[in-house]
């Protein structure tokens, strides 16, 4: 199993949601993209940190 944690900054908000941009590590693609989070919860949160763990 491998742990990564992928970084977003907010891009802008639609109308029921707010949309996060992902921020690679240097020499690496994307590994998200674009992200969607609820209003109700993302709030005027900035930037936002996500953990994935893959399971093999």
């Amino acid at each position: 199993m491998s742990t990564v944690i992928v970084h977003f900054e907010f891009e802008k908000e639609t109308k029921n949601s707010v949309r996060y941009k992902e921020i690679p590590e240097e020499g690496r693609g994307p590994i998200v993209g674009s992200l969607y989070v609820q209003k109700w919860f993302a709030g005027t949160t900035k930037s936002i940190d996500i953990t994935i763990d893959k399971k093999d």
